[in-house]
This record gives structure tokens, C-alpha cells and sequence, in this order.
């Protein structure tokens, strides 16, 4: 047979209805395995055009501020086209139906333009959706240190040990830890309320924990004021900063006078004694050349 024929007859295998990027491999052995495999592994790195009404969300939320830019990537969207296409796989679920894995920013722009999405479709499970959704979470700089805490938090939450959570987001056990232990000090309902806060790291994060323990969830999301999340942000964290201890009040001076009933002057008492303020220029002089005469009283008086 003429290798134009086989390939032919490849190609040809699948059902003419099917989409061409969501082809499984053939289970075949020798050549004609291998070029079956080709083919599919080609069909997986190509391009097709989804009806964007066709597209459903899946995996996990990896955004907090879900509609922030969304207009400005439409625009540019409008003006220069789809450059980067979304991955997506069938709906489990519902025939004809497509679920997205990564690029959900780019679906929401292109539903505002009413346009098909460019993507890539591939055949995955939903362990592998949220490994791969975890790995391209990893590889951008746009997601915010409480964004991926809050992505490790949910594949925990859906069972995933920690291995897998380290392997998808390409952090070690100690920084998934220390993201764990965030999303978990912090009451519910507190980190949707903030954001993303992009420009808060890790350290102030930790910090920001700290101080939340023992606090009333209620009084925490109460204080989440501002008008972007780094304002909502650096409004709880002021309002959990520990209390200065109050200043001792200083007590008022205390008027001095001599047997006469004449005003010699002042004390102001302090913790560490009194500061004497003389206004008899002549007394106190005579106070200084006799101090150690008047101590001597002072202390046979104490009976010493």
C-alpha cells in the first residue's frame, strides 16, 4: 500500500462528525501504531474554533477578581485578534459540549465579542484538568501569592496530596505549607472579600494570619474597605495591628512653698523620681551647698 493511501486510510478511521482536535490515538502497534500516534498527538496541538455559548467552566477558581481587565482584553481582543488560544476538553458530561481548562480570561472576553474561541481540545480526566490547570497557574505572573495559596487550597480540598499540589504548581512542600496555613488561619468568606491584592507577598500574608487568630470572622470581613484589593488589603491588615499600650498619664507639678506660705517653685513627680523647678534663686543655691546636711535628716528620720 502507498504511504500516501495509509495516512489516508488513517484519517479517514474517525467519523466524519467528530472534532478533529479530540481524536483519541489508536490502539495499534508497529508502524501503523506509530503513525496513528502521530497523528493524534498532531491533532492535539491543532487549532479549532469553538462556539464560545458552547464552552462551560470547570477545574478550580484560580482568579479572585474574576472581571478585573476583562474589558481592557476584549479591547485589544477586538483590535488584534485571539493571539494566544485557550485548552479545553469535551464535557464529560453533555455531548457537543466543551469545558475550559486554562484561559478563561480569554473565553469571557471573546463571549463580550461574541466571537469563537481559538483552542486547542485535548482528551483529559479531571484529575489531569486540575494537575494541568495547576501547572499553567504556575508558569504565570499575573496570579497573586494569595490566588495560588487559594488554588493549593482547593486541590487539597478535592484530595490531592501534597506531592501532586507541589508537582502541579512547581513549589516545594515548605511554600505550599506556608500557603496552606494562610487560607486556613483566615476565616471564611475574608479572601474573596480582599482579592487578589497583587502587590501583597507571602511575608505580609503570614502576618496578616497571625494577627487574624482568636479574631470574630465578622468583625475581619467588616473591616474590608477600599476601592481595590492592595486598599481592601492594607485596610484589615491596619485594623488587626496590635494596640500600642496606652501612655501613663504624667501627673500635673505639685507647688512647693516654704513656712512662710511663700511660692519656692514646683515638682513634677515622674517614675523615676521628681524634677525640681526652684523660682528663689537664693534658696536654691542654699539647697545645693546643704543637699548632704538634708539627706542626713532625711535618712535619720527613715530611722538609719
Amino acid at each position: 500500500m502507498a504511504r500516501k493511501d495509509l495516512l489516508k486510510n488513517l484519517m479517514d478511521a474517525a467519523p466524519s462528525d467528530a472534532p478533529r482536535a479530540a481524536m483519541p490515538p489508536r490502539s495499534a502497534k508497529g508502524a501503523i501504531g506509530a503513525v496513528s500516534q502521530s497523528i493524534a498527538e498532531l491533532r492535539d496541538r491543532a487549532l479549532i474554533e469553538v462556539p464560545v455559548d458552547l464552552i462551560d467552566d470547570a477545574g478550580l477558581k484560580d482568579r479572585l477578581d474574576e472581571d478585573d481587565g476583562i474589558a481592557e482584553l476584549a479591547a485589544s481582543i477586538r483590535d488584534y485578534g485571539q493571539q494566544v488560544p485557550v485548552l479545553l476538553r469535551h464535557s464529560p458530561n453533555t455531548e457537543g459540549r466543551y469545558e475550559i481548562v486554562y484561559g478563561r480570561r480569554r473565553v469571557a472576553a471573546m463571549k463580550t465579542l461574541g466571537r469563537p474561541v481559538k483552542a486547542m481540545v485535548r482528551e483529559l480526566n479531571t484529575r489531569d484538568l486540575i494537575v494541568t490547570q495547576g501547572q499553567e497557574n504556575a508558569a504565570r505572573k499575573d496570579l497573586s501569592f494569595i490566588e495560588k495559596a487559594n488554588f493549593a487550597a482547593q486541590m487539597v480540598a478535592q484530595g490531592f496530596d501534597r506531592k501532586v499540589v507541589c508537582d502541579a504548581l512547581h513549589i516545594d512542600k515548605t511554600v505550599i505549607s506556608r500557603m496552606l496555613s494562610v487560607v486556613e488561619a483566615l476565616p471564611e468568606g475574608l479572601i474573596p472579600a480582599i482579592g487578589a491584592a497583587p502587590s501583597v507577598g507571602r511575608d505580609r500574608w503570614l502576618a496578616l494570619a497571625e494577627r487574624a487568630k482568636g479574631r470574630d470572622g465578622a468583625e475581619l470581613r467588616a473591616m474590608v474597605q477600599g476601592a481595590t484589593s492592595d486598599a481592601r488589603f492594607a485596610a484589615v491588615f491596619a485594623g488587626t495591628a496590635p494596640k500600642k499600650p496606652a501612655k501613663a498619664t504624667t501627673a500635673s507639678p505639685a507647688p512647693l512653698r516654704g513656712a512662710d506660705g511663700a511660692a519656692l517653685g514646683e515638682a513634677k513627680p515622674s517614675a523615676k523620681g521628681a524634677q525640681i523647678k526652684l523660682t528663689d534663686p537664693e534658696f536654691s543655691g542654699w539647697l545645693v551647698e546643704n543637699i548632704e546636711e538634708i539627706h542626713r535628716l532625711f535618712l535619720k528620720k527613715r530611722g538609719e
